[in-house]
């Protein structure tokens, strides 16, 4: 069975139509790539996806679940978290901060607790930011996680928000365009570091215009 299966999805704006009966399907632990020019509803499609979009027609599944239905934050609690294609990081925080956000989807304490700061509140906080640090020193960016994200070159920035969306415990990882604006270094280094999320146990759903990564990369191209 199929991690993602997307059926026959349609979106439309007035009257474009933006997606048009889409249908495919990302198989666990596979490196999935949807390319196409601009335009063509790419992320467009990675929105109703992921929630942002409510779909006009079809249907989408993960996990053998439907989601279409489902609220941005019901997803992320299923398992798929995004990148998108402008880092979205809080450049003036930490590092470990950043990836901490990820983390609090899950939080269990209440308003009551974050004000008062109660035991429970302590105790979800402390093993929120041990998860983050395994999460920093699996990928090997536990060095960076006391620096602010504003001081990262771009590369690692990228890699930072990745990290963040690992730490909503994310079984498919859906990235938006990572290799944009980096130079041909950042870009293998980029590919070898989500060679390593598959093997890892992730599944990866990515846009791409980079075509030296998506065929260097991809198990399985939808165009």
């Amino acid at each position: 069975m199929a991690l993602l299966d997307v059926r026959q999805i349609t979106k439309t704006f007035g009257g474009l139509v933006a997606v048009d009966n889409l249908t495919f399907h990302v198989d666990e632990k596979q490196i999935v790539s949807i390319i196409g020019p601009n335009g063509a509803g790419k992320t467009t499609t990675f929105n109703m996806i992921t929630g942002a979009y409510r779909l006009d027609g079809g249907e989408i599944y993960f996990d053998g679940q439907p989601i279409h239905t489902k609220s941005s934050q019901q997803i992320v609690k299923a398992g798929i978290a995004r990148t998108f294609q402008n880092i979205r990081l809080f450049k003036s925080m930490r590092v470990i901060e950043n990836v901490l956000i990820g983390c609090h989807i899950h939080t269990s304490y209440g308003f009551f607790d974050a004000v008062f700061r109660t035991p429970r509140f302590r105790e979800a906080e402390r093993r929120a930011h041990q998860r983050c640090v395994e999460i920093l020193e699996s990928l090997d960016l536990a060095q960076y996680m006391d620096e602010d994200a504003k001081n990262l070159p771009y590369g690692l920035q990228r890699k930072i928000e990745i990290a963040r969306a690992i730490a909503t415990d994310a079984k498919l990882l859906i990235l938006d365009e990572p290799a944009a604006g980096m130079n041909p270094q950042e870009s293998e280094a980029l590919m070898d570091f989500i060679f390593s999320l598959r093997d890892a146990g992730y599944t990866i759903l990515l846009i791409e215009h980079d075509m030296s990564l998506v065929m260097n990369i991809s198990d399985y191209i939808y165009v």
